[in-house]
This record gives structure tokens, C-alpha cells and sequence, in this order.
């Protein structure tokens, strides 16, 4: 049944979309969950106080509610106000938080709930097959989730005997009861990293979480520039990982050392072929450490030579501004670790991927 088709019937699912200056990526985003198949769902999209032609591209569906945000309250993130207004208002027993620069492949959204079900899972979270085209994308995405993949390995997330728990904000699918048993987003109304703190809350509750890859279901592209790469991941990182000054001292270390050692052997400083098997072997182990990611082995490479010191880069500047109090993201600014909004700005239009 299409979108259509659920305006005089009780949804399975609500899809809840917030977006915030999206023109860019929302018409796509909305075309895929639009054209799914093989359930009962709706639609709605939370305009986060946009002042683009997000509303518009929107509005432009008509089977597709669009709300306004509305005021955005003390304390809260603006994701978190946009999700918790559209769970409101929905109307379905599962709900499904995606972003606006996701898309979703014909017929995933019916397999996801299936999938759900007979994983006996209260929370279903996709990390989506990520697409990159620049060179500073394509450089560094494969190390930052590479990372990530060792700090929440899918299979203990999903495993309810482990305390690890971990979500991707771009695709959640969370059974209503479960929502409000655990608060929904208010109960993490002022994290900044509102999906690993939601899938935390559900966890502790006792119920189950399935957590994997899903480039068979859902991709995106996180960000269009390198100005929205850095914003996001220093948004992001220091939160992510729980002692990020001295993961960036360590994968720099490892990346300088069989650089610092090719160089002392081309100069003979080092005069021993021993030295040169020593530097090629650390590579190698680099590459393995890069290819726990799920991208092309070009990918890899790029992220092995070039990914790993803007990595660093980005851990550090991530830990400053989260120290300082100063995070900015899509026009507001955050105070960091204690994860309050401090100052809101007209934003200017951005093609700037994840809210969360």
C-alpha cells in the first residue's frame, strides 16, 4: 500500500523526517520512501525552521504531512525537538527516523519491519552505505567508520548479553512502546549524539537492538564540502569516542611511524633491509586496521595514506570545541560536552547531510 493509500487507515510505520535547509537532498530522500511497498506507512516531514526551499520540496508531495518544528525550547538540540514533534504527531506503532539526505531502496522499508519483527528487536538501526565524491570524502569516511566500527562492533551492540549499544541517527526504527517506555527524545533532549543515547536508553530498559550494516536497504551522501565534513565530525567524534586526544595521538603515531622509517632508509640513515620489510608490514597492518570499513579498496588506500592524520585532525579539533563550549552546527551553536544550546542563528542555506 503506498503513502496514498494510509490517509483513512492506521500506518504500521510513521516515517519522520527532520530537515533543516535540505533542498539540496530531501526531493530524492522523500521520492524512495515514497515509492515503498508491502505495508501501511506515513510520512512526515518536521521543517526545523528552514529558510531554503526545504518546506517547499516538501509540500510538493501531497500525501506527505509536513509540520513545523516550532519554537525551539531551553536545553533541547534542534534534531531533538524536530524528531519529538513529528513522534507527536504520528500515528503509527513502529516509527522510523531517517534523515533527509538518505535514500531508501524500493521495498527496504517492509523488509526493515519484517526484520525487526522476527529479530525480536524493539530497536532497528542501519549504518547506510555511505557515498562519497570529493577527495577529502572518499580520504577520510573510510577511517572514521572504520574506527567506529572497533568502538561499537555491530555483532556486541545487537548482542543483549553486551553493554554496548550504539544506533546511526540516518535509520531508526523503534517500536512505539518502546519509544515511550524509555521518554522518546525528551528523555535525551539535550545530547547532541541523540541516537547512541537513545539506543542506550532502550538498551537498559532490557529490550533488544539490532544494529548492522545495510547498504542493501539505505545510502547516503553525509556531506557535500569539506567546510560541512569538518563541521560534522567535529560535532560528532569526541562524543563518539571516550578518549579522543589520545585515540588521535596513537592512529597518528602508528600512521607517522612507517613514513618517519621509509625515509630514514631512502636517506640511509637506516642502512638495513630489515628496516624497509619493517615500515611495509606497518602499512599493511594500517590498511588492515582502515579496511574494517565498508568501502572500495581504493577507498582504503586513500583513507591509509591520507585519512588517518585528518582523522587525528578532526579528533582534536572535536575535543577542543566540545572543551571550549563551542560546537556549531547548522547555524546553532552548543555549548559541547554538557550538550546545551547556547545561541541560534538564521542559518544560511546549506547542503549540509546529518542534523543529528
Amino acid at each position: 500500500m503506498t503513502a496514498t493509500e494510509t490517509a483513512a487507515n492506521h500506518p504500521q510505520v510513521s516515517v519522520i523526517v527532520p530537515a533543516r535547509n535540505e533542498e539540496a537532498c530531501l526531493g530524492t530522500c522523500l521520492e524512495s520512501l515514497f515509492a515503498q511497498q508491502g505495508l501501511t506507512f506515513e510520512i512526515l516531514v518536521v521543517d526545523d525552521h528552514s529558510t531554503d526551499r526545504t518546506r517547499e520540496i516538501a509540500s510538493s508531495f501531497p500525501a506527505i504531512r509536513v509540520i513545523e518544528a516550532g519554537p525551539l525550547p531551553s536545553g533541547w538540540t534542534g534534531k531533538n525537538n524536530a524528531v519529538a514533534t513529528g513522534a507527536r504527531e504520528a500515528k503509527g506503532d513502529w516509527l522510523l527516523f531517517t534523515d533527509a539526505d538518505t535514500v531508501h531502496i524500493l521495498g527496504s522499508l517492509a523488509l526493515a519491519l519484517k526484520e525487526a519483527e522476527e529479530n525480536g528487536a524493539a530497536l532497528l538501526s542501519y549504518s547506510p552505505e555511505q557515498i562519497a565524491v570529493t577527495f577529502w570524502e572518499m580520504a577520510t569516511l573510510p577511517v572514521v567508520f572504520a574506527e567506529l566500527a572497533r568502538e561499537y562492533p555491530p555483532s556486541k551492540v545487537s548482542d543483549p548479553n553486551s553493554p554496548a549499544a550504539a544506533a546511526n541517527g540516518q535509520y531508526i526504527l523503534i517500536k512505539r512502546e518502546a519509544y515511550e517506555a524509555v521518554g522518546g527524545h525528551a528523555a535525551v533532549a539535550h545530547d547532541i549524539l541523540e541516537d547512541v543515547a537513545l539506543a542506550r536508553a532502550v538498551k537498559r530498559s532490557g529490550r533488544k537492538i539490532r544494529f548492522r550494516y545495510a547498504a542493501d536497504a539505505v545510502r547516503t551522501r553525509m556531506y557535500r564540502s569539506f567546510a560541512q565534513l569538518r563541521e560534522g565530525w567535529t560535532k560528532n567524534l569526541a562524543l563518539l569516542f571516550p578518549n579522543p586526544g589520545w585515540l588521535a595521538v596513537k592512529v597518528l603515531l602508528q600512521w607517522v611511524f612507517p613514513w618517519a622509517v621509509l625515509s630514514l632508509s631512502l636517506t640511509r640513515v637506516l642502512k638495513y633491509s630489515v628496516w624497509d620489510m619493517v615500515a611495509i608490514l606497518a602499512l599493511i597492518l594500517l590498511l588492515i586496521r582502515t579496511s574494517r570499513a565498508n568501502f572500495s579498496f581504493k577507498m582504503t588506500v586513500l583513507g591509509t595514506i591520507f585519512g588517518i592524520p585528518m582523522f587525528a585532525y578532526l579528533l582534536l579539533r572535536s575535543k577542543r570545541a566540545h572543551a571550549r563550549g563551542n560546537v556549531p552546527w547548522k547555524g546553532r551553536t552548543y555549548k559541547g560536552e554538557d550538550h546545551e544550546m547556547i545561541k541560534t542563528a538564521n542559518p544560511t542555506p546549506t547542503t549540509a547531510g546529518r542534523l543529528s
